[in-house]
């Protein structure tokens, strides 16, 4: 694993060499700007999951976050900072130690920029473990924690207000899981150069290779 301070770029090298081998580019965003453009709809989605959870144990309203009928209130202090930073980093380690072997990892990479944390492996990783580690900090920090929170009675305004906008922020993971759904057979490998993402059915390979057993043997 390798902490880098900017998101790494794709190798054009690399690009061929993947193509060169059989492995399939998936049609995806350019760039973060575009992904965060296109997943816009889904913040909506993801924040109305999270507060439906909340609503099953607390009620929760405009009021709570400082909105009125007639003014907004916003206070920014310290500790409220702290818990934002905090939330990032577990948002990010949610994705990272469910990447197979990440500390000894030479491929995987975690970093912050001005559009925040991320996570990139360019390790091979299964379709269905490669779901689970898109997904993992929507599932864990604004599903589940709020189920738990909400049987112990420990949901807070702030709490509330961070499993919210966690789930907002994880709009760009439900937006590569709808892609990697709808592109990648079942069986599939992924991979990635860079921001790119590639993938190959394995399910294929395998049976061309017990044909080849079977024509040797």
């Amino acid at each position: 694993m390798k902490i880098i301070n900017k998101l790494p770029k794709s190798n054009q090298d690399i690009h061929l060499d993947l193509i060169k081998n059989g492995w399939i580019p998936m049609n995806e965003p350019k760039n973060l700007i575009s992904a965060i453009l296109l997943s816009i709809p889904l913040m909506i989605v993801n924040a109305f999951i999270s507060i439906g959870v909340i609503e099953i144990f607390s009620t929760i309203s405009f009021r709570d976050f400082g909105f009125t009928t007639d003014s907004l209130t916003i206070t920014i202090n310290f500790s409220i900072i702290f818990w934002l930073v905090l939330l990032l980093i577990f948002h990010e380690l949610l994705h990272l130690i469910f990447i197979p072997n990440f500390i000894k990892s030479e491929k995987t990479f975690i970093g912050i920029t001005l559009f925040g944390g991320f996570v990139i492996t360019e390790e091979e990783v299964s379709k269905p473990r490669y779901i689970f580690i898109t997904i993992a900090p929507f599932i864990i920090i604004s599903i589940i924690s709020p189920l738990i929170f909400g049987m112990l009675g420990l949901l807070t305004t702030t709490l509330k207000f961070l499993i919210i906008l966690n789930s907002m922020a994880s709009s760009v993971d439900i937006l590569n899981l709808i892609l990697i759904i709808k592109q990648v057979p079942k069986k599939a490998t992924l991979i990635s150069n860079g921001p790119d993402t590639y993938w190959k059915n394995t399910q294929r390979n395998e049976k061309s290779k017990h044909n080849e057993s079977k024509i040797f043997y």
